[in-house]
């Protein structure tokens, strides 16, 4: 019988940044022409932590055995809503209900703001991440926004 590992969800650190780097780097591997350019694309993951501390946004990571194999930001948008920001899960830690735990605390933490919605735009080629986001009720918008990245990343609205 394989042992069941205790996944824990924490705020981010800035200690962080190696564990998010490679997690998001190996999510991108997993599909054709994904690349990540943390000093271009992401340099908030050099300083995950300071990088959203005059934001007022929330960012979490899910951490099994010391390293990180998810993460979710909330981050409002100056209106009535917060945008869900970040989500990745890594491929051993997937089926397991890690993303929908990590969704859920998006939610609350829209709720406790007093947002009267969520939204987040999701890379085209994550097909299980938007199974995941109609299964948990999120709407699929007919706009769409190319990002001009070195990915040549189209994203979906939700």
């Amino acid at each position: 019988m394989a042992e069941i590992k205790e996944i824990v969800i924490r705020p981010v650190t800035d200690t962080d940044s190696e564990g998010l780097i490679s997690l998001i780097g190996t999510v991108f591997d997993e599909y054709q022409n994904c690349f990540l350019d943390v000093d271009g694309e992401m340099p908030e993951l050099k300083a995950p932590a300071r990088s959203v501390m005059n934001d007022d946004c929330r960012w979490w990571v899910a951490e099994e055995d010391g390293a990180v194999v998810g993460s979710c930001a909330a981050m409002p948008d100056g209106s009535d809503a917060v945008e869900l920001k970040r989500l990745y899960v890594a491929k051993q830690a997937r089926r397991r209900g890690l993303a929908a735990r990590l969704v859920e605390l998006v939610e609350t933490e829209a709720r406790t703001r007093g947002a009267r919605r969520i939204e987040l735009w999701s890379d085209t080629r994550f097909k299980d991440a938007h199974r995941l986001y109609k299964r948990m009720g999120y709407e699929r918008q007919p706009r769409t926004r190319a990002l001009c990245d070195i990915s040549n990343t189209v994203e979906f609205h939700y």
